[in-house]
């Protein structure tokens, strides 16, 4: 599905010139899970997208077209209520965020569509809000600035859609650079940019194109869990406002207080906030081999502590692990299916794909994908 596609589909349906926008996905290097722990992350925007085309219609209505779906929704932006059809609720709930702003924002024509597969922990649903929000900032010459375009998205993500995700993929969505990765801040928003290039190795995206139905709710169980932590710290450590603000001598100390399970939550957090910032040094450094060391360790953190990850996510970094071409595999996103982030050599890319995809439907009946990915700019117009 690509620009054109969407550009046509519009003028077809609704008869006029829209603008059109691109809103690419995301893959997150390392950092699992800290973002709504003002922690830190490793994100940086692909080459996977959903385009936009959008345009004003004088009507008191927002009429929508999915086209990966072939789907339609029409309503009145007065009244505005959490629908049947989930997909939409991303571009509701990103209206919405519009407008309690304080923006003048009346009815439009969307229709959207591109080849970010759902369900494979891309972000897909960050760039539907990302961008809408953007297309009518556009439109309205709102003169919303990137950031604020993420806040907004995230808060329709967390308000309307009832996930109660980070900042990170929004942020990626809005802030990518061509061949970089983002170190975010996510408490500070704070972030810098680092060439993201591995010689010989690029990232390979194997999607167990499995999701369980545990994925949304154990979600926001974790952050939970994260935050009852947090409490307990509270208690005998002064001015700690999230687990980034204590470290795991500090924790150990105060093991005897914690439940089992909460004290395995909080310790993978502050662990994976260490390898976020060791790894953007390793990548300076260009220290390939500890590259591949910590994101083996975030993957057997997300398993073990964190205990989001799933049969078939560890049956593909299990075999990963056992090949030589493979610098570094792990789970990537919110867990309980989805893809694996995998660094493979660039002249074994297909063998990769040959021997993993055999092992892993022999073993789960199931056939993978694969995505070849590449590190591209954030959110634009396109001409």
């Amino acid at each position: 599905m690509n620009s054109s596609e969407i550009k046509n589909k519009f003028i077809e349906l609704f008869e006029s010139e829209p603008i059109i926008v691109k809103a690419p996905g995301r893959i997150n290097l390392i950092g699992e899970h800290t973002d709504y722990n003002d922690g830190f992350v490793l994100p940086a925007a692909i080459n996977k997208n959903i385009y936009f085309a959008v345009q004003k219609n004088n009507l008191n209505q927002i009429r929508l077209f999915a086209e990966n779906l072939n789907d339609s929704l029409n309503i009145s932006i007065d009244k505005i209520e959490k629908n049947s059809k989930e997909w939409a609720n991303y571009l509701l709930g990103s209206y919405l965020e519009i407008v309690k702003a304080g923006f003048d924002v009346q009815g439009f024509d969307c229709v959207f569509g591109g080849d970010i597969p759902l369900g494979a922990g891309l972000s897909s649903s960050a760039a539907i809000e990302c961008g809408l929000i953007f297309g009518l900032n556009e439109l309205y010459q709102l003169n919303i600035s990137n950031l604020q375009i993420a806040k907004l998205a995230q808060k329709a993500e967390n308000n309307f859609v009832g996930v109660k995700c980070g900042i990170m993929d929004q942020f990626a969505i809005v802030h990518g650079e061509e061949s970089k990765v983002i170190r975010l801040d996510c408490r500070t928003l704070e972030y810098t940019s680092h060439s993201f290039d591995l010689k010989n190795y690029i990232p390979i995206l194997i999607n167990t194109n499995v999701k369980h139905s545990l994925a949304s709710s154990e979600y926001n169980t974790r952050r939970k869990e994260c935050e009852a932590g947090v409490e307990i710290i509270q208690k005998y450590v002064p001015n700690v406002s999230s687990l980034r603000d204590i470290t795991l001598n500090d924790i150990e100390k105060l093991k005897k207080y914690f439940d089992p399970i909460i004290y395995k939550r909080c310790t993978f957090v502050i662990e994976e906030n260490q390898r976020v910032n060791q790894f953007c040094e390793d990548l300076n450094k260009n220290d390939l081999l500890r590259i591949g060391e910590l994101i083996y360790e975030s993957h057997k953190g997300l398993r073990d502590k964190y205990e989001v990850s799933c049969k078939e996510l560890d049956i593909l970094v299990d075999e990963a692990m056992n090949m030589d071409c493979i610098l570094g595999s792990r789970m990537m996103g919110g867990g309980f299916g989805g893809c694996t982030l995998n660094l493979v050599k660039r002249d074994s890319v297909d063998i990769f794909k040959e021997n993993i995809s055999k092992i892993y439907t022999n073993k789960t009946n199931i056939k993978p994908d694969f995505y070849t990915v590449e590190i591209t700019k954030g959110l634009e117009i396109i001409n």
